[in-house]
């Protein structure tokens, strides 16, 4: 069993930063595959990022802008948001995968976080 808890969303202008950390339990943490993903009001949930022990994969719209990434001494793993754009404002959440590959699918994830509310004003 593995719990996720994000932080670090919160209001940001338009070209501004925000990093998200989620936090996992579990003395496994470093064997899951993990991801962000988010959503947005009355959209589907998209994928963001996965990173694995080897590879880190990410969407096509925050490629370039995005880094993914993961501390597996302190089971915590980070996404840092550069040249936010209003298009991101979405409930980003974190997740978990038994997996040992990176997958943009969101049944391929096994535990999620609550979510936190990133707001990007133009």
């Amino acid at each position: 069993q593995v719990q996720l808890v994000e932080s670090g969303g919160g209001l940001v202008q338009a070209g501004g930063s925000l990093r998200l950390s989620c936090a996992a339990s579990g003395r496994t943490f470093s064997s899951y595959t993990m991801g962000w993903f988010r959503q947005a009001p009355g959209k589907e949930r998209e994928f963001v990022a996965s990173i694995s022990l080897s590879s880190t994969y990410y969407a096509d719209s925050v490629k370039g802008r995005f880094t993914f990434s993961r501390d597996n001494v302190k089971n915590t793993m980070y996404l840092q948001m550069n040249s936010l754009k209003p298009e991101d404002t979405a409930v980003y959440y974190c997740a978990a995968s038994k997996l040992s590959y990176t997958n943009k699918r969101s049944d391929a994830y096994d535990y999620w976080g609550q979510g936190t509310q990133v707001t990007v004003s133009s």
